[in-house]
Formats: structure tokens, C-alpha cells, sequence
């Protein structure tokens, strides 16, 4: 019996792991830090217990967030990183269990649309998500991140106005972020998402345009979006559809150099 149920135990877990690799697990929507929606109740141990690998913010918009090998990481507005406590809180967070499904070498100088497009020629499907780290050495990164919300908070557009911009020359480190379908526009950010964290894990942000002067694309599929949305608090009576949503998160996330 004790066999049994071993070789059980071994077939769901196996099988959960499968179906886990193939997902992307996101909390709240895009649309909704859009409106101010800046607090929520998921813990940062509960986002990794759904991956690791991904990205976010925190709560207040205190920082934007780079999920790396299982560790959290808060970055904040001076360009300065720190690991996130397991309660800290985000209002918005994507996460994956990452797994490389094909890799491109760079080795001379490529600037980020490049690298875009070089991962788009390879990709099964435009309709798909795709977790994308770029790891190496980068000649300059340009970062921004938004410096922390005092209710009553203001929309999303407006907080990016301060945003506090880094730019990193001669750097080390990895890009973290996710390749999105445009359809999924306002639940996540259509196209590229990208934060950079550098090799010491002491700074980074979230990307406005890098150029990277070589290093390794790894790119990891997934055909399986869970979505978890808040039951309490502002998202409840937030107004998250319109007809201006795409121009509204071009807006707040800066140019994309692609």
C-alpha cells in the first residue's frame, strides 16, 4: 500500500508541476493600477508559492518588483534593490515557474527593439505568453521607477509624471519581464514588460529602453493564464474598462524603444 500510494503521490505531483510550467499566475489587472487601485492583499509569499520568476509592484506603488530564482526583490526610486519581506503586500503581481524553451546568443551590440524582434522571429504564436530574461552585459539601461502613492491616490497616468528615471551604463545583471498578447491589453501590458535587476542584486527598475553589449535570451512559453482578483478594497468599485486603456498604459509605461 505504502508503494502505492509513493508511486501516486510521485504521478500528481509530476503532473502538477507540469501544468504549472505552462501557466502564468497574475494578481489583479493592469487596468486597475490605471484607476489608482495601488493597495492589495496578496502577500509576497503568496505570490511565490505560484512561481519564480515575474514581476510587479507593491503596495502604494512603494517600489516596482523583480521576482528572480525564487527571491522577491523590491526596487525603489533612488535605483536601489532590496529583497521584499514575505509580507509585503502588492496590489499587482505576474509570476511564472520559469523554463527556457529556446535561448538567442547576443554578442555584439544590440538595442532593445532588435532584441524584440529577434524574439518575435522565433516564437510559436503572437497569441501566446512568453517569460523573457536576457541575461549579460548591458552597455546602458534607462529605468524608471514611481515613487511611493499618499491616498488619495492618483491615477496612474499622473503618478508616472514623478517617476524617478536611473540610467545604468556598463552593467551586469538580468531583465525579467513577459512578452503579452495584444488581446490581453488592460489585464496585463500588451507587448514587452521588462524590469532589470543588476548581477549584485543591489539596483535596477522598471525598462524605458536598454542597449545590450552581449549575453543570453531565454524564452519561456506558456498557453495558461490564472488570474486572481481582489475580493475587498478599491478594486470592488474601481471603473476598469474604456476606449482609451492601450493609450493610458503607453503612457504610464513609458516609451518602449520597439
Amino acid at each position: 500500500m505504502s508503494n502505492a500510494y509513493e508511486q501516486f503521490r510521485h504521478w500528481a505531483t509530476t503532473l502538477l508541476r507540469y501544468r504549472h510550467d505552462d501557466e502564468v499566475y497574475q494578481f489583479s489587472t493592469i487596468s486597475a493600477l490605471l484607476e489608482g487601485v495601488y493597495d492589495g492583499n496578496a502577500t509576497v509569499a503568496d505570490i511565490l508559492r505560484h512561481g519564480d520568476f515575474g514581476l510587479g509592484t507593491f503596495n502604494h506603488l512603494d517600489g516596482e518588483m523583480v521576482i528572480l530564482d525564487g527571491v522577491c526583490y523590491r526596487l525603489r526610486a533612488d535605483g536601489t534593490a532590496t529583497r521584499a519581506a514575505p509580507t509585503d503586500r502588492t496590489p499587482f503581481a505576474a509570476v511564472t515557474r520559469f523554463h527556457s524553451d529556446f535561448e538567442i546568443a547576443v554578442e555584439t551590440r544590440t538595442h532593445r527593439a532588435e532584441v524584440a524582434a529577434a524574439i518575435d522571429r522565433q516564437i510559436q504564436s503572437a497569441n501566446l505568453i512568453y517569460a523573457i530574461r536576457i541575461t549579460g552585459h548591458f552597455a546602458e539601461l534607462h529605468t524608471r521607477t514611481v515613487m511611493e502613492q499618499k491616498q488619495p491616490y492618483p491615477p496612474l497616468t499622473q503618478a508616472t509624471e514623478e517617476q524617478a528615471e536611473t540610467v545604468f551604463t556598463d552593467a551586469s545583471g538580468t531583465v525579467v519581464g513577459f512578452r503579452t498578447p495584444d488581446f490581453e491589453q488592460g489585464i496585463s501590458v500588451a507587448g514587452y514588460h521588462l524590469h532589470f535587476l543588476n548581477s549584485d542584486r543591489t539596483g535596477g527598475g522598471h525598462i524605458l529602453d536598454f542597449t545590450l553589449e552581449r549575453g543570453t535570451v531565454a524564452v519561456s512559453g506558456a498557453s495558461q493564464l490564472h488570474l486572481s482578483l481582489p475580493t475587498s478594497g478599491a478594486f470592488l468599485g474601481a471603473q476598469l474598462a474604456g476606449d482609451d486603456v492601450a493609450e493610458r498604459i503607453g503612457k504610464a509605461e513609458g516609451p518602449k524603444g520597439d
